[in-house]
């Protein structure tokens, strides 16, 4: 085992993020870089993953064993990090912690990490000494990826953002409820829908019987239809009436971008979950300073970053490639419909997609770490 290397200890590492992170360490060879040892919480002691240091894993809830390594990285929830985090810090390890969950993202003391915007603020919290870097919400990372552009000119005064997030962003088990509930539907009047002559209205009012609830629809973890529906409301209520997922567009979009007092930028819109699988995509109604050039603006969204895919403002480019099916698995940002609005000179329309799994969540970790070592080479 070389003294030079970082040890590395994974937490989370099967999850549905997890599994994504691990995949692109691999790609990536980023678990060359590290002595990595995983950690479980519940099968310590079985065989441990390629690229590990170790044969075996290590127990998760052991704070001696976590104390031993210079990062952790944790995709394990929220849950974990509320039980372990303290608890180390308390026994005083002054590790590097890096999180996927939510529960230390406001922390004053805490950075939020997206490096293609805001790469200068990563670099200042390790020089000052900081322990805690996190991945923002995914809605809200895929939105600022997609915005880079007019957002490090300064040009952008206020965003109102609806989005439209796929299953995956709720777990993995609510992507297989979707499937379910779609399955169910076809399975409930396989025979009319595949009757050509079989009566539209008639289908329909079956159908619409089964989503209202007279039938075994397949509801339990969503709480509601999905499949031939949607669902407006994500996370739990605020006081102001928003959901905590619109919340955390303002307050986390604010805090990657480093700004404070009157430099932040407003925020709002509402969240809704829809029938796709994976991938998020979001509708944005964006408000500029001034009046916009569009060709200009164009420019400034295409050349952001290498991960923009700008799609032309077609019939033919948006339904070949707009779509959650088309970005999914991808690290490409999808931007398009972009065009002036009748609200005024300075209001332009973007309709983005991008894969919460890898975006949204496990690249930006990804990239943290090895932004890490080469800020502390």
């Amino acid at each position: 085992m070389s003294a030079e290397k970082l040890k590395l200890g994974f937490i989370g590492w099967r999850g549905m993020v997890g599994s994504v992170l691990l995949d692109r360490m691999r790609e990536e060879h980023d678990l060359e870089h590290f002595d990595t040892v995983f950690f479980s919480t519940s099968q310590h002691g079985d065989k441990a993953p390629e690229g590990s240091s170790e044969g075996e894993l290590w127990d998760a809830f052991d704070c001696d064993a976590l104390k031993k390594m210079d990062i952790i990285l944790t995709c394990q929830g929220g849950d974990y990090t509320s039980r372990m985090h303290g608890e180390l810090r308390k026994a005083s390890w002054r590790g590097i912690w890096v999180d996927a969950a939510s529960t230390l993202r406001m922390k004053e003391d805490a950075c939020l990490v997206l490096d293609p915007l805001n790469k200068g603020l990563i670099k200042e919290e390790i020089h000052k000494g900081t322990l805690d870097f996190v991945g923002a919400n995914c809605t809200v990372s895929l939105m600022l990826l997609a915005l880079a552009g007019p957002l490090k000119a300064g040009m952008v005064d206020w965003i109102s953002t609806h989005t439209y997030q796929a299953a995956s962003g709720a777990g993995a088990q609510n992507m297989k409820e979707l499937l379910k509930q779609m399955g169910h539907l076809y399975n409930h009047e396989a025979k009319l829908i595949e009757d050509p002559k079989s009566n539209i209205l008639e289908l329909d009012k079956l159908i619409s019987a089964e989503l209202q609830g007279s039938g075994n629809y397949p509801k339990e973890l969503f709480g509601a239809p999905l499949a031939g529906s949607l669902i407006p409301w994500i996370d739990s209520p605020m006081e102001n009436g928003q959901t905590r997922e619109e919340w955390k567009a303002m307050v986390e979009g604010n805090k990657i971008l480093g700004l404070t007092g009157n430099q932040k930028i407003a925020v709002d819109g509402t969240c809704v979950r829809i029938g796709a699988m994976r991938s998020h995509s979001q509708a944005i109604t964006l408000k500029c300073k001034s009046d916009v050039d569009l060709s200009e603006f164009t420019e400034l969204i295409a050349k952001a970053h290498d991960w923009v895919d700008l799609v032309p403002n077609t019939k033919e480019a948006t339904l070949e490639r707009l779509s959650p099916a088309h970005y999914s698995g991808s690290l490409n940002i999808g931007v398009g419909r972009v065009r002036p609005m009748n609200l005024g000179k300075e209001f332009v329309n973007i309709f983005t997609v991008g894969d919460q799994l890898l975006w949204g969540a496990a690249e930006p970790l990804r990239r943290f770490l090895r932004l890490y070592l080469e800020v502390t080479a």
